[in-house]
């Protein structure tokens, strides 16, 4: 029986269409051009910042994503960034009785962001905020003390086979690959995505999970 499902947050809730689109602004960069060296490196296996490394060689992300900021032109996340099949699956879940929280790789102002929208979650959390990212087992340790029962009865939902699903599944969560993004797409026949225990194309498709 499924107590908690938990959710990944970049291309599970959130699309990364305007994260993307305004670092390509940033840059002053064509859209397309950034978008589709993300693609590239996405099939290459590689973190999907070498792409803007790949713009800007020997460029320091973090000291960009803080000039960023201090220009007013930050990391943004509202209502139009959100799947929409987000609020109505979560909300689904919570009338059903199960706990419902977000835990992914994000920032601290991210968390920040998403808790402001009000989601109909439990509870919020980034890697930002508990200094560990996915997919060391650290953070499914604490995804597990989020979720405050047995990790058996713990669902994780993400679209990244080797951060979310061969993680949460060796830390002894259930898991449910979503094709959604490059990752969830390109990676969906991937050994750690066969680990999953169901694979969906949308959150809507949770509802008729949690009991089995």
């Amino acid at each position: 029986m499924i107590e908690a499902v938990v959710f990944d947050i970049g291309e599970t809730l959130v699309s990364d269409e305007r994260y993307w689109r305004d670092w390509a602004d940033w840059l002053d960069v064509p859209r397309h051009t950034l978008s589709a060296l993300v693609g590239a490196v996405v099939a290459q296996g590689r973190d999907n910042a070498d792409a803007i490394r790949l713009l800007r060689p020997g460029i320091g992300i973090g000291a960009e994503y803080r000039a960023r900021e201090a220009a007013g032109r930050g990391e943004r996340i509202d209502e139009a960034d959100l799947y929409p099949d987000v609020r109505p699956a979560l909300s689904a879940l919570r009338e059903a009785g199960v706990r419902v929280l977000v835990a992914g790789n994000q920032t601290v102002r991210a968390g920040a962001l998403l808790r402001g929208l009000e989601l109909p979650a439990d509870a919020v959390a980034t890697s930002g905020d508990w200094g560990v990212a996915k997919p060391r087992p650290e953070f499914f340790g604490k995804v597990i003390a989020l979720a405050g029962t047995a990790p058996e009865r713990i669902l994780y939902v993400g679209d990244h086979p080797a951060d979310d699903i061969e993680p949460a599944h060796a830390a002894g969560l259930r898991t449910a690959h979503i094709r959604r993004g490059a990752y969830g797409h390109l990676w969906a026949g991937t050994p750690e995505a066969a680990l999953a225990d169901w694979h969906i194309d949308g959150l809507a498709e949770l509802s008729a999970l949690v009991g089995a």
